[in-house]
């Protein structure tokens, strides 16, 4: 009776703590299945690429070393979803674009992609998991991995997602001063890229989400952007016990201000769902993560503490 309860309650919290994270391979020893072939399908099926970044390459330029015969950090978003989404829960903003990670380790033919379940996705956004279109965006993404990877299978990871008290979003907002909101949220988020670029970030993407807003007349948003942000040190030292880690990188940061107020918001998934949603006891990886969201803390506390004085 013992031994059933305590599988009783393994079963409740691997049910409870589940997984964030979706990864399908395939047998790519003849190499037909590349980044490339995976980017085409994704754009057949309506999705805009917003990056497709070989990361070898920066990683033997910057570390002369890599773990991997692929890296590639692919990032991408469907558009008319996105656009559904983003008036009632704007923090679609932080997976536009969604990110994956492509890669064949050294010495095997298996080809892996790396995605966010609807799970994660859920819970960080806090969009309802039976929200028609999050449900469909995840629909997509799976069925076209399934048909990029022909014969692929999706496979569970061996850890479940770690209990975490942190918060899962870091964010910041202020108020603009009003009739100069737009010289205002431009010189921000021009010293807010500068500080990122000092500080060792580098910026991976750009989507203007309100673009397509304008283009239908629709003046809900004044700005909308997000930017893919990565920090190599990072990416590259978690790559190492968990390549998946891709699905978090690059981040997309949200900066959005709405016509009905004065408020800019900016807002990105933190670290602490790479620790948690990879389950990471990996001391290295773990210490330049830590060290990343110190930095973007910092640079966030000084832009609002400027703009308020």
């Amino acid at each position: 009776m013992k031994k059933l309860l305590v599988l009783l309650m393994i079963g409740f919290f691997t049910f409870l703590l589940g997984h964030d994270l979706q990864l399908i391979s395939v047998d790519n020893k003849d190499g037909k299945i590349t980044p490339k072939t995976i980017e085409e399908e994704f754009k057949k099926a309506g999705f805009y690429i917003s990056d497709n970044r070989d990361m070898n390459v920066p990683f033997m330029k910057q570390f002369q070393n890599t773990d991997f015969k692929v890296y590639n950090l692919f990032t991408t978003h469907h558009i008319k979803s996105v656009q559904n989404l983003a008036k009632q829960y704007p923090r679609i903003g932080l997976f536009t674009p969604m990110s994956m990670s492509i890669y064949t380790k050294k010495g095997e033919d298996k080809l892996y992609v790396s995605s966010l379940t609807i799970d994660a996705m859920s819970k960080i956004t806090g969009i309802p998991k039976d929200n028609k279109d999050l449900v469909n965006i995840v629909k997509m993404v799976k069925e076209t991995l399934q048909k990029a990877l022909p014969g692929g299978k999706f496979e569970t990871l061996p850890y479940n997602v770690a209990a975490t008290q942190k918060e899962l979003i870091t964010k910041m907002h202020v108020k603009l001063k009003s009739g100069d909101w737009k010289q205002d949220s431009e010189a921000m988020i021009e010293e807010f890229e500068a500080n990122l670029e000092m500080n060792g970030f580098v910026q991976a993407g750009f989507n203007n989400i309100n673009y397509y807003f304008k283009e239908s007349g629709d003046k809900f948003f004044d700005i909308f952007v997000s930017e893919s942000i990565c920090k190599l040190p990072v990416i590259y030292t978690v790559a190492k016990t968990r390549p998946e880690a891709g699905a978090f990188a690059p981040c997309s940061i949200s900066i959005y201000k709405k016509s009905s107020d004065d408020f800019m918001y900016i807002e990105y998934p933190n670290v602490y769902n790479w620790i948690a949603s990879l389950d990471m006891d990996h001391k290295e990886g773990i210490k330049e993560l830590i060290e990343a969201q110190a930095k973007m803390e910092v640079i966030l506390h000084n832009l609002k503490t400027d703009y308020e004085k």
